[in-house]
C-alpha cells in the first residue's frame, strides 16, 4: 500500500462524488470527468490550485490541520472520511496515529487471560475480540455457538474478512451480504490509513484481492467507515434469523484490539433464539480459539 497512491486515489475518488450543484457552483458545461475540478476544490478550500494539486498527488507531508479541514469541508467528507484524511496525513509525516509507535511486522501474543475473563463474564450476549486484521481472537460461550460457521473445524485463526469473501457459507450467514462486505472493506481501508505499513494487513489485502473480484472492486472504491454501533441481521443454521444490536469498544491497553458485543432486545424473538442457541451448546465442552492459533495473528 503506497502512501502517495492511497492519498491520490482517495482524494480523486472523493472529488469525483461531489457535483458543482451540491456546493453551489455552476456546472460549466460538459465535463471530461465526473465531480468537481481541482480548481473548484481549491477555491472552496481557500487554497491555490497548485497547492491542492500537490496534495492530490499525494504530498500530504507538512500540510496543516486547518488546510486539511478546509479540504475535508470542500469535498464534503463525513466523519469517517475526515479522520481517514487526517490519518493519511499523519502517516505521511511519519507520526503514529495513537501517539504510540506502530510496528510494521507485529506478532501479537495470545489474548490476555483477564480479557478472556471479561468475555466469559458476558453470558446473555455474543461477545468477541478481534484484532486490526479481522482475526477472531476470542469469544464467549454464546459467541462460540453463534460464530460456529466462521470458526469451523479449527486450524488457522478464524478471520472475519476471509470468511466474508472466501467462504460460501458467508452468503447464508449474512442475509445482507453486500452491505456486510462493504462494511468489512471500509473498516479495513480505514485501518490501512491509520497504519499503511502494517504487513499483516498488506498481506490480507493482497490475498483477498487475488482471490475475490468483489473484494478487489470494493477496495478500489476507497470508502472508509467507523463501525461504532448499529444493527445487523444474521441467519444462523441452528436458530434462523437474528437481528442484533452491536457495540464496538476499543481496548485501549492493547492497541489494535476491539471488543464487540452483539445483544438482542429483551423479550424479543431474537433474544429467545439466542437463549435457545446457548442451551443447545451448553452441554458441549467449550473449544475456544487456542493461544497457539492466536499467535498466528499480526
Amino acid at each position: 500500500m503506497d502512501a502517495k497512491h492511497e492519498v491520490r486515489e482517495f482524494l480523486t475518488s472523493r472529488r469525483a462524488r461531489v457535483t458543482p450543484e451540491q456546493v453551489g457552483l455552476p456546472a460549466g458545461g460538459a465535463r471530461r470527468v465526473p465531480g468537481l475540478r481541482r480548481g473548484e476544490v481549491a477555491e472552496l478550500a481557500g487554497i491555490s490550485v497548485e497547492y491542492y494539486a500537490k496534495l492530490e498527488r499525494g504530498a500530504l507531508a507538512g500540510a496543516s490541520g486547518s488546510v486539511l479541514e478546509s479540504v475535508a469541508r470542500a469535498l464534503r467528507l463525513d466523519e469517517a472520511e475526515r479522520r481517514h484524511l487526517m490519518d493519511l496525513a499523519r502517516a505521511a509525516d511519519g507520526a503514529p496515529v495513537t501517539g504510540r509507535p506502530r510496528h510494521r511486522n507485529r506478532r501479537r501474543p495470545a489474548l490476555r487471560q483477564d480479557l478472556r475473563w471479561v468475555l466469559d463474564a458476558i453470558t446473555d450476549a455474543v461477545a468477541f475480540i478481534r484484532n486490526d486484521v479481522q482475526d477472531l481472537l476470542g469469544v464467549n460461550d454464546l459467541g462460540r455457538a453463534f460464530f460456529a460457521p466462521v470458526i469451523g473445524a479449527g486450524g488457522r485463526t478464524p478471520n472475519l474478512a476471509r470468511f466474508q469473501f472466501l467462504d460460501p457459507a458467508a452468503g447464508e450467514f449474512y442475509p445482507d451480504w453486500e452491505q456486510m462486505a462493504q462494511m468489512c472493506v471500509a473498516t479495513m481501508r480505514a485501518e490501512a490509513g491509520r497504519n499503511p505499513h502494517h504487513k499483516g494487513l498488506q498481506d490480507l489485502v493482497g490475498e483477498l484481492s487475488t482471490r475475490s473480484e468483489t473484494f478487489r472492486q470494493l477496495w478500489a472504491s476507497h470508502d472508509v467507515r467507523i463501525h461504532g454501533h448499529g444493527t445487523k441481521r444474521f441467519h444462523h443454521p441452528e436458530v434462523g434469523e437474528l437481528v442484533l444490536a452491536y457495540e464496538e469498544l476499543a481496548i485501549t491497553a492493547d492497541e489494535g484490539l476491539t471488543l464487540y458485543i452483539y445483544s438482542a432486545e429483551p423479550g424479543s424473538e431474537t433474544h429467545q433464539k439466542l437463549r435457545m442457541l446457548g442451551s443447545l451448546h451448553a452441554e458441549h465442552t467449550p473449544s475456544p480459539v487456542s493461544a497457539e492459533d492466536a499467535q498466528h495473528s499480526c
